[in-house]
C-alpha cells in the first residue's frame, strides 16, 4: 500500500499543475498510465485563451464563451475562469513556458485568432503550445518532491463506509500485479475520451479512465451529449490522428469541396470563423450530401515564409505526407476531439464523492456549457488547478482509513480465449459509436445504440471479472462506459443544442438544462 496526502491521476497540464502546488503543502503520488508525456496536453496545438492586451476585455472573452456554449453555460463558471487566466498564464510564465513573441517586441505577444473568438488573444508556443507547456511543467516536476509512478493503470476508486474517496486500485503495467494507492485527497485529470471513436485528434491514451472510475462509484455526471467533433483533422490513410489546427482557419484557411467550391457561408457569417460545431456540422452535411470522404483546407494564399513560421509542426508533418501548404490544399475530416460534459464539479473542483475532486476535460465545470470555445481548455485545468489545490487544503489534517477496510485487488486466472474477444469488442464499441453517437442523431439510432451498448456492457463487465488486469482491458471497460454514458445522456436531452444534433428535435428549448446522471439510476 502507497500513502500520501495527495493522489492525484492524470499528468496533463490540470494534473502537473496541481501536482506542483500540492507538493508545497503534502505528500503527492502522481501516476500515469503510460509516460507523463503522453496527454491530451502534449497534443495541444493552438494555445491558451486570455485577454493581454488593451483592445480585448474580460467581459468580451466571457461573451464569446457565453456565445459558444450555446446557453447552457454556467456563468460564474465563466467569469471566474477568465478572470483568474491572467494570473494562472504570468505562473505558467515563471514556471519557463516561452510563448510566441512578436518579431519587433520582447514584451508584446504573438496572438492567434481562433473560431468564435471576437479578438485575437490566443497566446501560443508556435503551433506546438501543448508540448511546450507540457515540457516546462515535467521539467519541473522532476525537481519537485512528486512522486511519479509512470506505467500504472487506475482501476478503480477505493471509498470507505462513509463513502468518502480514499484513493484507488491501481495497476503496474509492466509487471501486472495490483497496488493500492491511499490518499487524503484524491483527484482525477485524466483527460478526454476521445479514443471511445472511431476517428479521433486524441492520443491513444484518451480512454475516459477518470469519468468511468467516477461514474462507477456513483458521482453525478453531467452533459455527456456533448461531444465536440473538431473540424478538420488531417485525412490521409497513413497517419493516424493529426490535427490540423483551428488557428490555420484563424489566419485565413478557407474550407473548400473536393470541385474548389466553398460552403461555409451557406452555414454562418462568420464562415470558417464560426464556432466549431457549426463547422463540423457543416462539413458532415456536405460530406453526406456529396459522398465524399474529405473536403479541402485552403490556406494557399499565404507565403510558405508565413506558414513555416506560424505552423512549422503542422507545415513540416504535411510535407511528409506530400503536402506542402503553401502550394497544396489539405484534406480534412471532422473528428472526435474533446467532451464538454464529464465528472460535474462545482466552482473549487469538488465533485459529488466527498475527498474526490476532477479538473481539466474529465470534469464537467460549466465552463463550456454545449460547446466548448476554442483554446479554453487548456486555460480551464490551469485555472481549476489552482481552485482544487485551495479547497483541498482543508482535508490533509484527516487521518488515514484503517487498512483492513481496503482490500487488495483479486488474482485473476488467465483466459487467452477470453482476452481475444476483447481486440474484437474495442473494434465494435469505437465502430458504434462513430455510426450512431456522433455528429448527427435521431431518436431511432440513439435506441438501437443504447440497446447494442447494454448488451457489450454486460459481455465486457462479465469477461473483465474473470481476465487478468491488462491496461488495455482496463481501457475496454472504461470506453463501453463513456459509451453508456454518451446515450443515456443524448436520450435524456429533447432538444438539438450546441455539439448535440437530434434531428427528431432541430430546436432548442427556452429553459434547457445540465443533463446529470448517475450509475445508481440504471
Amino acid at each position: 500500500m502507497i500513502k500520501s496526502d495527495y493522489l492525484i491521476v492524470g499528468s496533463g497540464i490540470a494534473g502537473l499543475s496541481l501536482a506542483l502546488k500540492a507538493s508545497n503543502s503534502g505528500s503527492v503520488s502522481l501516476i500515469t498510465k503510460r509516460k507523463l508525456s503522453d496527454s491530451n496536453t502534449n497534443k495541444a496545438q493552438g494555445g491558451v485563451a486570455c485577454v493581454t492586451e488593451k483592445f480585448d476585455s474580460i467581459e468580451q472573452h466571457i461573451c464569446d464563451t457565453i456565445i459558444s456554449g450555446a446557453g447552457l453555460c454556467n456563468k460564474s463558471a465563466v467569469e471566474m475562469m477568465v478572470q483568474e487566466a491572467p494570473a494562472r498564464i504570468q505562473e505558467l510564465i515563471k514556471l519557463g513556458v516561452k510563448f510566441t513573441k512578436k518579431d519587433y517586441s520582447d514584451s508584446e505577444f504573438e496572438l492567434g485568432l481562433e473560431g468564435g473568438h471576437s479578438n485575437r488573444r490566443i497566446l501560443h508556443a508556435g503551433d506546438i503550445t501543448g508540448n511546450e507547456i507540457e515540457k516546462v511543467l515535467i521539467e519541473n516536476i522532476k525537481k519537485s518532491n512528486v512522486i511519479v509512478y509512470e506505467e500504472h493503470t487506475s482501476v478503480d476508486l477505493i471509498l470507505d463506509n462513509i463513502n468518502r474517496c480514499r484513493g484507488a486500485y491501481v495497476l503496474k503495467n509492466k509487471s501486472g500485479a495490483g497496488e493500492v494507492f491511499e490518499s487524503k485527497v484524491t483527484v482525477l485529470a485524466c483527460g478526454g475520451a476521445g479514443k471511445t471513436y472511431l476517428y479521433t485528434s486524441n492520443p491513444d491514451v484518451a480512454t475516459g479512465d477518470g469519468i468511468a472510475m467516477a461514474y462507477r462509484a456513483g458521482a453525478d455526471i453531467a452533459n455527456m451529449e456533448f461531444v465536440q467533433f473538431h473540424p478538420t483533422c488531417l485525412y490521409n490513410d497513413r497517419v493516424k490522428s493529426f490535427l490540423i489546427s483551428e488557428a490555420v482557419r484563424g489566419e485565413g484557411g478557407v474550407l473548400r469541396l473536393q470541385n474548389g467550391q466553398t460552403f461555409m457561408s451557406k452555414y454562418h457569417l462568420a464562415k470558417e470563423l464560426a464556432p466549431r460545431d457549426v463547422v463540423a456540422r457543416a462539413i458532415d452535411e456536405e460530406l453526406k450530401a456529396s459522398g465524399e470522404n474529405f473536403v479541402y483546407l485552403d490556406i494557399t494564399e499565404k507565403g510558405k515564409d508565413f506558414l513555416v513560421k506560424r505552423f512549422p509542426n503542422i507545415y513540416a508533418v504535411c510535407l511528409e505526407f506530400g503536402i506542402d501548404m503553401s502550394k497544396d490544399m489539405i484534406p480534412v475530416v471532422p473528428a472526435a476531439h474533446f467532451f464538454c460534459g464529464g465528472v460535474a464539479i462545482d466552482e473549487n473542483g469538488r465533485t459529488s464523492i466527498k475527498n474526490l475532486y476532477a479538473a481539466g476535460e474529465t470534469a464537467c465545470s460549466g465552463v463550456h456549457g454545449a460547446n466548448r470555445l476554442a483554446s479554453n481548455s487548456l486555460l480551464e485545468g490551469i485555472v481549476y488547478a489552482e481552485r482544487v489545490y485551495k479547497d483541498s487544503l482543508q482535508f490533509l489534517k484527516e487521518e488515514y482509513s484503517q487498512t483492513s477496510t481496503i482490500q487488495s485487488i483479486a488474482q485473476r486466472k488467465s483466459l487467452v480465449d477470453e482476452i481475444y474477444v476483447f481486440v474484437h469488442k474495442w473494434e465494435e464499441i469505437r465502430r458504434l459509436t462513430w455510426n450512431y453517437l456522433g455528429i448527427s442523431r435521431s431518436n431511432e439510432i440513439l435506441l438501437k445504440a443504447q440497446k447494442k451498448i447494454g448488451i457489450l456492457k454486460k459481455e465486457i463487465e462479465c469477461y473483465f471479472n474473470k481476465t487478468p488486469f491488462e491496461r488495455d482491458i482496463i481501457e475496454l471497460r472504461n470506453i463501453v462506459f463513456i459509451a453508456e454514458m454518451i446515450v443515456h445522456s443524448a436520450i435524456n436531452r429533447k432538444e438539438s443544442r450546441g455539439l448535440h444534433f437530434n434531428i427528431d428535435y432541430p430546436f432548442m428549448l427556452t429553459d434547457a438544462k445540465d443533463t446529470v446522471i448517475n450509475i445508481n439510476k440504471f
